[in-house]
């Protein structure tokens, strides 16, 4: 069954994860029956993955420039100005920060994770399929202040996400390490040697994001199948992130889209008033209007199954579309994530197959720690 799952090549090139019929008969026991799942493979350095962009993240350190004075934070200042939270939030080392990287016009580069390591010290981690662009726009936004950019290319990631993951994982970690890495807070990173461990729950579920040098990946990913870690597709982990309402960068926004209409403006640090980011401007402008699109949840009503980039009408109002859609296994109804047309109102249609379909407009998430956020 293994060779069935995935296959390493000798340089550590690709993960080959299940597809067709086999993932698709996979796809509840990995989200149900399965407390701990290895999510989405092995997810190798940027510019060797073959796969998808969710499934794969790329690592940047941004530090001061060497002989910079110390009481001159750059790199604090150059994030600052670079994504439109506020790093300066962060006063514990190790501390996590989630955040959109925009444009001028206010448009989504990217979505990323910040973390803080030492005084002017930061590991940014990106979406590998937007590696090209976003490394190309930090190295231009970087000229202007004395800061050096490093890409952490050597390294691999393991994500192990589940109830039972730390637990599970924790022999993966280089021992003198391991108790602090059980005691990580959420949303906390440790630096653990040639390591790295994280606590996002990126899916939605507890867990680790694990860093390494990416010669061990294959020796971990062994360890974490012998110590009863079950592979997990793509399939599951869209769920899992689907149920908990956290966007996919191409799905849910893009360049196009700002995150005021893509239920990301709790990411926006507006306070500071007098602390510049890149695209503040338009998103000051596009938060004075009132005809700015909603960014809401869907729970189908009727038999069927949302999905991607189908119509959804609001009576009398206008029309939306579907970013993100599916069936989820813990409510046992399909769901969505959609924008849709400014207003006050609570029902809506989906054309699904050429006929309308009843959907109810909740409030995300939809699911959490395993259980209903909303009336089903």
């Amino acid at each position: 069954l293994l060779e069935q799952v995935l296959r390493v090549d000798e340089a550590l090139g690709r993960w080959d994860m299940p597809v067709a019929d086999w993932a698709a008969e996979r796809l509840l026991a990995e989200h149900s029956d399965e407390p701990v799942a290895l999510m989405a493979a092995a997810r190798v350095a940027f510019h060797h993955s073959d796969y998808p962009r969710a499934t794969e993240l790329a690592a940047l350190a941004v530090e001061a420039a060497e002989g910079r004075p110390d009481e001159e934070p750059a790199a604090r200042d150059f994030l600052r100005y670079l994504v439109a939270n506020d790093v300066a939030r962060l006063k514990d080392y190790g501390k996590a920060l989630y955040t959109c990287m925009l444009n001028d016009a206010g448009g989504v580069i990217d979505d990323l994770i910040v973390y803080y390591l030492a005084d002017d010290d930061y590991r940014i981690v990106v979406n590998a399929a937007t590696r090209d662009k976003d490394l190309a726009w930090i190295h231009k936004q970087a000229d202007a202040f004395d800061v050096r950019i490093s890409e952490r290319s050597e390294l691999a990631m393991v994500a192990v996400q589940g109830p039972e993951a730390r637990e599970l994982a924790a022999p993966v970690i280089p021992e003198q390490y391991r108790e602090a890495a059980l005691a990580l807070k959420p949303f906390f990173g440790l630096e653990a040697g040639d390591y790295f461990v994280a606590r996002t729950g990126y899916t939605g579920e507890d867990g680790w994001e694990i860093l390494m040098p990416a010669g061990d990946a294959s020796k971990v990913w062994d360890r974490l199948l012998a110590a009863g870690v079950q592979p997990c597709g793509l399939g599951a982990r869209d769920t899992l992130r689907l149920e908990a309402a956290m966007n996919l960068y191409g799905s849910d926004m893009d360049e196009t889209v700002s995150p005021l209409e893509s239920g990301l403006g709790w990411t926006v640090a507006w306070e500071p008033a007098d602390r510049d980011f890149i695209g503040r401007a338009a998103l000051e402008a596009e938060k004075a209007r009132t005809d700015r699109r909603r960014f809401v949840g869907l729970l189908l009503e009727d038999k069927g199954v949302l999905r991607n980039h189908m119509k959804v009408i609001v009576d009398g109002i206008g029309e939306g579309e579907i970013t993100s859609g599916g069936f989820s296994p813990t409510l046992g109804r399909s769901i969505a994530l959609a924008r849709v047309p400014a207003g006050d109102y609570d029902r809506a249609e989906v054309e699904v197959r050429g006929k309308l379909l009843n959907a109810r407009v909740v409030k995300p998430p939809f699911v959490r720690n395993g259980k209903a956020c909303i009336d089903v």
